[in-house]
């Protein structure tokens, strides 16, 4: 071991923090892992292991500011005083008294480390529990302890940051990446990952290798006992174009990409008319509506095949131009804006007419109310009528089949559309959970959860998310969820988060009391962090952990691909 210093005296020593005075050429920096080495006459032999949370040096022997002039010049006497704070994460035996000034302190290296980060615990019945999370200062590897991610201590993982520097999306795929491939994970062949993408199309390459990966990135995964590859097996998902039925994408356009929509037997029958009322709590009566229409559309869609939805009440004097009757007198709705003609026609009534609407469908809400609904479902037609069709068949995302990894793209869809297919997939998805149909786990890769589960509005996405984040590790359902802002996040969403992960911050932000949980000396640093650098909090450790994390070895944009990547050269691919 490599003796560092001692553990100071003129300052106060705790069984919880202490001083250190870095002797002769020693090097003592922030992060740094150390452990002082104590005895006690009814205990024996203490070991305290801890992580330098501050640094300093000082001039003892200056009166004065100005003396630092003096003293660099010789012309008085000082001595440099080189201290660190450090904060204690262990002892061993567990016997909670300081230590004594003058014990001599070492840097933790090999078993050393291991115990001050609680790494011997990391095991369960069936053998090792570590997950590589990153690398460490010192280039150690930094470990998360599985059991809190996998649901079964804990479960949830959620990062904050700013957009663009912190990196959220990039160490969250590099979290799958060693959860699927670390080995860690003894069911890992089983899991499932549903990773939305929300901004650009970086995510729609993860299959291809990355052209500007380094030698020195490959040793590190190395080091981290991962393969510098791409991910293997991953379907690629985007939402149709608004005319025809090309997935809507520019950087990716073989055939690998499938266009995904939902047929109009689908909407009715698995209840996702509340998923295009985002905002639903603002308006007074309009929730309970809801409900009332969206068990009417299930009980309407019942033994119908699809993709078209038949009706059988629309009386042929008010069917509107362009809707016809089939052999059995019913009329064929053909896409979203039918659906929504023949609910303002149960709603509201006749178009031409004064009268009012099916009093089965109106559930005895005011006009008002009623108008109020139809006139949001209009406005909807726009954004969404691509998405909910009636010419053909339904193909919504399936991550609980086929390919390991599901990558579902919302980048071009407006704030509705995206709020109606995470709704749609997390509520489907979870239901199923819920009925034992997948017994392997799922994890759910998220960003701006600002959006989709905000502090203080309420609707039918931000439940779902509450049901994931407080009901789902007992199901395997593990949400990684991610935002630039924790502030503005329903608490219990965060709060429910085992593995806390903060990249680079705003100051306003750093300083909102959900990040209390970070000491003041990592808060200010938060403000500063590279791109690559993360600090993570987990329950079993103390203190957080600064760690850093590889390049990736899949690429995240076209530039990136190790390949003849030029859109004429996919567009051949495909054609």
């Amino acid at each position: 071991m490599e003796r560092i210093g001692v553990v100071l005296g003129r300052r106060e020593a705790t069984p919880l923090e202490f001083w250190v005075g870095v002797e002769g050429e020693g090097l003592l920096r922030l992060d740094d892992l150390v452990v002082v080495e104590g005895f006690h006459p009814k205990v024996g032999k203490v070991r305290y292991f801890g992580m330098v949370d501050h640094v300093a040096k000082a001039h003892e022997g200056e009166g004065y500011d100005t003396d630092t002039f003096l003293a660099v010049e010789g012309k008085i006497p000082v001595s440099l005083a080189y201290v660190a704070h450090v904060s204690v994460t262990r002892i061993l035996p567990e016997e909670f008294f300081p230590p004594d000034p003058g014990s001599p302190v070492y840097l933790a290296e090999a078993e050393d480390l291991e115990l001050a980060l609680y790494y011997d615990a990391m095991r369960n019945q069936r053998g090792s529990t570590k997950l590589p999370a990153g690398l460490l200062k010192n280039g150690e590897v930094a470990y998360l302890n599985l059991e809190f991610l996998n649901g079964v201590k804990g479960g949830h993982v959620n990062i904050s940051g700013i957009s663009g520097v912190a990196a959220k999306t990039s160490y969250a795929t590099f979290l799958l990446k060693s959860l699927l491939e670390s080995g860690a994970l003894e069911d890992a062949h089983q899991a499932k990952v549903l990773l939305f993408n929300v901004k650009g199309e970086d995510l729609f390459f993860l299959d291809k290798p990355n052209n500007r990966l380094t030698e020195e990135a490959k040793e590190e995964y190395a080091r981290l006992g991962l393969p510098a590859t791409p991910f293997g097996s991953v379907a690629f998902l985007a939402p149709p174009k608004k005319e025809g039925y090309l997935p809507d994408l520019d950087t990716r356009l073989d055939a690998k990409v499938k266009a995904y929509h939902w047929d109009l037997v689908q909407f009715a029958s698995r209840g996702l008319l509340p998923f295009l009322f985002a905002d639903r709590g603002a308006m007074t009566n309009l929730g309970f509506l809801i409900a009332h229409v969206t068990e009417k559309l299930r009980r309407l869609a019942e033994g119908q095949k699809g993709p078209h939805l038949l009706v059988e009440d629309w009386e042929e004097a008010d069917l509107p131009e362009g809707l016809t009757f089939d052999a059995l007198g019913k009329a064929r709705l053909k896409g979203f804006a039918d659906l929504v003609r023949y609910l303002e026609y149960k709603l509201l009534g006749p178009e031409a007419g004064e009268g009012e609407g099916d009093r089965a469908w109106t559930a005895r809400q005011a006009r008002g109310t009623l108008e109020a609904f139809v006139r949001r479902l209009r406005a909807s037609v726009e954004n969404v009528a691509h998405l909910i069709r009636g010419d053909r068949p339904g193909n919504p995302p399936d991550p609980l089949k086929g390919e390991q990894v599901h990558v579902v793209d919302l980048a071009k869809l407006s704030p509705q559309a995206q709020m109606f297919v995470v709704g749609s997939l997390l509520k489907d998805l979870f239901e199923r959970k819920e009925r034992g149909q997948y017994r392997g786990r799922v994890f759910i890769v998220l960003d701006e959860l600002n959006k989709y589960a905000p502090r203080e509005e309420e609707s039918p996405i931000k439940d779902v998310l509450l049901d994931i984040a407080e009901r789902g590790r007992s199901l395997g359902v593990i949400l990684i969820g991610a935002q630039q802002t924790a502030s503005e996040v329903e608490r219990r969403v965060v709060g429910n988060a085992a593995i806390r992960v903060v990249g680079r911050l705003d100051a306003a932000e750093a300083e909102r009391p959900e990040y209390r949980y970070l000491p003041a000396s990592f808060r200010q640093r938060a403000l500063i962090l590279p791109q690559g650098w993360v600090i993570l909090h987990q329950p079993e450790i103390p203190v957080p952990l600064l760690v850093r994390f590889p390049f990736p070895a899949w690429a995240t944009k076209r530039e990136e691909v190790l390949e003849d990547n030029s859109a004429e050269a996919l567009r051949r691919e495909l054609f």
